[in-house]
């Protein structure tokens, strides 16, 4: 009796091992890239889920603050980032890398910019480098102009107006979503009205904004060099071991400013587009992009990718 109930124990805990290593697997097929409501993110995010999903993952684009993008992959609930804009996102990444929760990983752009920025007629007037912006603090009424909240920038120009940097201490940030912002920026510019905001390259905004970045930014706020950035997929922990031929994916791809700029040009000038049809528009027109992007990488069943992500690409209009 007692050799019966053995073999029937040892017959469950054999089932029940072969189910949690089925759910392992199925879990581990699951991929959840973490990004941020800014337009050049969502398109690289977007084509990076839709190119998994043609490969038989099951992949997710999950919408988040910059904070909670790294708090998700170091609690493992994220997989990876690719909008790690250095050196102005230190403030809050850096932590993670330095605690080994979070690793770098690759750079995905190169010659990007983030830092602030004004109207043209604004630069023109005088208002053209940090040190010039509390001189126009009446004309600014005394704010300078962010995105979402808790987002890296907003924190940098706080950290500004705390330490009285350029003698901001007077100064508040408002803070609002990236199209928000945007809209702000283009009807202050139309009624004449001074305004420093967030600036960022690649966008359509430089081309929708007749705009100037401004000179003056220091290590301690967006970089030395005039808020010249470096674009990095970040990964959690562990993730590449887990996953090498998703990680390998993320590994490839890159994207040039130039290809990114015409992307959201395009989205501009139809907006009735969403960020994955302008993403995956340009890269049917630039097949070498794709191409590169899944040198290496297999479907989930071991066939090779590219041929997957093509029988794909082929339905796309």
């Amino acid at each position: 009796m007692v050799s019966h109930f053995r073999r029937i124990l040892l017959v469950l805990t054999l089932v029940m091992s072969v189910s949690c290593l089925a759910i392992g697997a199925q879990a581990a097929d699951k991929i959840r890239l973490a990004s941020v409501g800014w337009t050049g993110v969502t398109i690289k995010t977007d084509l990076a889920v839709t190119i998994l999903q043609s490969l038989g993952y099951e992949a997710e684009n999950i919408m988040v603050s910059v904070p909670v993008a790294y708090e998700a992959m170091a609690e493992g609930d994220a997989d990876a980032f690719m909008g790690n804009w250095m050196p102005s996102m230190a403030t809050i990444a850096q932590a993670y890398f330095d605690e080994g929760t979070v690793v770098q990983y690759v750079i995905n752009m190169d010659g990007a910019q983030y830092t602030l920025a004004v109207p043209t007629f604004c630069a023109e007037a005088g208002l053209r480098d940090f040190s010039d912006i509390a001189e126009f603090g009446e004309e600014l009424n005394w704010e300078i102009y962010g995105i979402e909240a808790g987002n890296d920038g907003n924190l940098i120009i706080q950290a500004m107006i705390d330490q009285d940097m350029f003698g901001l201490g007077t100064f508040t940030v408002v803070p609002s979503s990236e199209s928000g912002m945007l809209a702000q920026v283009r009807d202050f510019a139309e009624q004449g009205k001074f305004i420093v905001f967030l600036g960022w390259a690649p966008h359509s905004m430089n081309e929708r904004i007749d705009m100037t970045y401004l000179t003056g930014s220091t290590d301690e706020t967006f970089g030395g060099n005039d808020g010249m950035a470096t674009v990095w997929t970040n990964i959690r922990a562990g993730f590449d071991e887990e996953n090498p031929n998703v990680a390998l994916l993320l590994k490839n791809m890159n994207f040039p400013v130039s290809m990114m700029n015409q992307i959201m040009t395009t989205l501009y000038e139809d907006e009735s587009l969403t960020p994955l049809e302008a993403g995956l528009a340009w890269i049917k027109e630039n097949p070498e992009s794709y191409q590169g992007w899944l040198e290496g990488v297999t479907t989930v069943d071991g066939e090779p990718g590219l041929a997957a992500f093509e029988a794909y690409m082929a339905t796309v209009e």
